[in-house]
Parts: structure tokens; sequence; C-alpha cells
């Protein structure tokens, strides 16, 4: 790996109105780009325009689907990614249908990279959403790393300004998972480099 920086692009997946996420997306953000080593890209699905429908599925079976020419840049933004964190509420014990939705439109954008999330709830902090998507990026050939940010009870752990009551935690939970989302991101990127990845 060069001296160049990695692309961490940091996925805000909740688009209801009066979200929480952007709070925890910024303020993730910010660990990310205090921890020096990446370029932080943060997408927020509010601001895109995302089917839930997907074109049929052809006989060739084809990874990459037919997109709306205003998904264009969302795909060049995942293809660019070298990691990615998913910034995800836990809806009903699941994740958001937006969220899901991009995660279907795109293919082999997740193929072969690093997956690390933050999850907030009322209860779970999140968890049981992540766990199902540790399943469905599985299914798409990506790697999701071990350590997670999580903040149960979220609406009493932040301040009115998004700075967090009691920082120390989260902040260290953050560094440990973007140090893992390096190492993997790193060995990743200069093995779909030198030997392209394809699967069986």
């Amino acid at each position: 790996m060069s001296s160049e920086q990695l692309n961490l692009v940091v996925v805000l997946g909740s688009v209801r109105e009066g979200r929480f996420g952007p709070v925890v997306a910024n303020w993730f953000v910010e660990q990310a780009r205090r921890h020096g080593l990446f370029t932080v890209d943060l997408v927020d699905l509010a601001d895109l325009d995302l089917p839930l429908a997907l074109p049929p599925v052809s006989p060739a079976l084809q990874p990459d689907l037919p997109r709306p020419a205003g998904m264009a840049e969302l795909t060049r933004r995942l293809g660019a990614a070298d990691a990615v964190v998913v910034v995800t509420p836990d809806y009903n014990r699941s994740f958001p249908a937006s969220l899901k939705a991009a995660i279907d439109w795109h293919y082999t954008e997740w193929r072969a990279k690093p997956i690390g999330f933050v999850g907030y709830s009322g209860g779970s902090g999140g968890l049981l959403a992540i766990e199902q998507l540790r399943q469905v990026f599985n299914e798409l050939q990506a790697h999701t790393v071990r350590d997670y940010v999580s903040f149960p009870r979220y609406y009493e752990l932040f301040a009115a300004d998004g700075t967090l009551h009691a920082p120390q935690a989260p902040e260290g939970a953050a560094k440990t998972m973007l140090d893992q989302l390096l190492w993997w991101a790193s060995v990743l990127h200069d093995a779909r480099r030198d030997r392209p990845y394809v699967a069986s």
C-alpha cells in the first residue's frame, strides 16, 4: 500500500423525518478524521433517490443492475471506497428499508471490502440491526469487522450540541473499529489491485 490514504465511506442509513442519525454520523465522521489514516466521505441516503423496487433479474443473473441515472453518484462513491461504515438505527429488530435498498442496488461495489458498523437505538444500541447486516454483507462477499460502536438509549448519551456526555468509551470503541478497518482495508486494497476478486 502506498502512502496515499485509504477512502472510508460512511453511510447514514436512516431517512425518516426527525431522525437522530445525523448526530451519530457526524460524531463518527469526526472520530474517523481524528484517526487520521482515512479520507472520509459521508453518504446520507436521505439525499438520494433510492427506489425500493429492483429491475427484473436477467437470465444471465448479471450482478450489476441497470440503475436510475440519479444513483450514479452513489455508485461511484461506493465503488471508490476502500472501507465502509454503516450508521444504522434499529427499527423493530432490524435495519431501515432505505439501507437495504442501497445495498441491494449494488453488488461489486461491496465485494472484498471491509465493513464496520455504528448502531443506535433505545434498547439494543442497534445490535439487532447490525447482526442482520452482517449476514447481508457476507452474502455480498464483503468482510465485516468484529468490533463496532453502539449507543443504547442514545437520547441520554448525547448533549444538544451533538457531543457525548461521557465520550471516553465510545471514542475508544471507534478507534478499535477504525484500526481493524485500516488493517483489512490495506490488505484488501492491495489484493483487489494485484489479483482482482472473482466469485466462484
